[in-house]
């Protein structure tokens, strides 16, 4: 069952499912993300990848409303390194058509650069593509 992240009005902004059949996490994040509900989004998503030994991240920000850059650096810097100790290898992004919140994307992707592998999509069906054909790679 996902676990469901609420925001200060009462309104879901983020649901983390592990994928056993995929084995991957898939965060979904939706609205207005603050620094706040950021960091306690991407920590609570930690646990699920360490419990399932799982080292693919699906991160859906179709649903995101504006920019997040106030969480990038945390993000690179604090969560990232936490994650790949938790075993995270292969995070998949799939980024919102608001140009605001991709440009943030583009900001993490870059931060990213020698930690872990990180790609950019705009639509699900290539995000698994590639998630899969990863997966194939590490067998």
């Amino acid at each position: 069952m996902p676990a469901e992240l609420v925001n200060g009005f009462g309104k879901v902004y983020l649901t983390i499912d592990y994928d056993p059949t995929n084995h991957w996490v898939y965060n979904n994040w939706i609205g207005y993300q603050t620094y706040t509900g950021i960091i306690a989004g991407a920590d609570a998503c930690l646990p699920t990848l360490q419990e399932n030994a799982c080292a693919y991240l699906l991160n859906d920000n179709r649903q995101v409303l504006g920019p997040w850059d106030h969480a990038v650096e945390w993000i690179v810097t604090n969560w990232a390194p936490r994650a790949i100790n938790a075993g995270l290898t292969h995070f998949a992004h799939i980024v919102s058509p608001e140009s605001l919140a991709a440009q943030s994307a583009t900001s993490m992707l870059l931060g990213f650069e020698g930690q872990l592998q990180m790609h950019m999509f705009d639509n699900l069906p290539e995000a698994q593509q590639w998630l899969r054909l990863a997966q194939q790679v590490r067998e």
